[in-house]
């Protein structure tokens, strides 16, 4: 029988490779855009119509990974209604079109992040963990309300950690690596949850094909701090790694809410659903997440 992935946010970097992944296995995908359409393939949608059904209908699962980034400085009180309304009006609408389809809705499969623990440090936070505090965690209690309400349809949800990616987490760090200025954020001994991209795909398929519902964290399955990714990304450019930055300079910066949520959160997330469903992990640490996407300096 086959399959069919509908994929909303397929520009970015997990859905491009995802969509990639799913076409070389023979899957067919379609992908909704906010622009005309290129091909069959391709259905344009939030241009102010509901999203026709017919779209949702008969696919294996829906993936929803719509998201202005929150790696964007500063997080003003504009972006930060951007953040909300990217996540809430395309989540909004695609539960909307699901419930039209009662009980042959497909799985919806949709984003949400590891923000939703907020700080919690020494402990480990599993799927059961309740919400943190600040405006991250707000946004994923909200963001995972409303793909809640996609009526009769399995829902999963989709706690991701950041991605060790020059795309993606990898990308500032990289440039400060680079110039010799890396070095711990705060004390650089909290615990940042991480996974690679490769798993990070392979975690979302496995989502869809051993029909995982409710939270699922998408995050590596060892322990690693903040200094743990530094030291790793130095090593690779070999490149010293000893420049601190207070908490205090990066609030200054930042803001306290980005510098809060994203450089001074300690988190330690389990990957708990995946690993007793049997995923099991391409990359088992961030040191071997980073070698794979970080060619070695000479």
């Amino acid at each position: 029988m086959s399959q069919r992935v509908v994929i909303a946010g397929a520009s970015g970097l997990i859905g491009r490779t995802l969509t990639d992944s799913l076409l070389a296995d023979g899957i067919e995908v379609t992908t909704l855009v906010r622009r005309e359409p290129q091909g069959p393939s391709e259905v344009r949608w939030l241009d102010g119509s509901p999203l026709d059904p017919s779209v949702l209908e008969g696919a294996t699962a829906v993936v929803n990974l719509n998201g202005a980034s929150i790696g964007r400085i500063p997080w003003t009180s504009s972006y930060k209604r951007t953040l909300v309304s990217s996540r809430l009006e395309a989540t909004g609408v695609l539960a909307k079109s699901l419930r039209t389809l009662g009980d042959n809705a497909p799985a919806f499969v949709s984003a949400s992040a590891i923000g939703y623990y907020g700080s919690v440090p020494g402990r480990e936070l599993r799927e059961d963990a309740g919400p943190g505090d600040g405006f991250l965690s707000d946004l994923c209690v909200e963001w995972e309300a409303t793909a809640r309400t996609a009526g009769s349809a399995r829902v999963a949800l989709l706690r991701t950690a950041p991605v060790v990616h020059p795309e993606s987490v990898l990308k500032p760090l990289i440039l400060l690596t680079r110039f010799g200025l890396s070095g711990p954020m705060g004390r650089g001994t909290q615990v940042w949850p991480w996974i690679s991209l490769v798993d990070e795909v392979r975690a979302i398929r496995h989502v869809i094909d051993a029909q995982l519902e409710g939270p699922v964290n998408l995050s590596g399955p060892t322990r690693a701090t903040a200094n743990d990714l530094g030291f790793a990304l130095a090593r690779r450019m070999n490149r010293p790694y000893i420049l601190r930055a207070p908490a205090w300079a990066l609030r200054l910066g930042l803001g306290r809410d980005m510098a809060d949520a994203v450089l001074l959160v300690d988190a330690h997330v389990v990957p708990a659903a995946l690993e007793a469903s049997g995923f099991t992990f391409t990359h088992t640490t961030v040191d071997e997440a980073v070698a794979a996407v970080i060619p070695a300096a000479p």
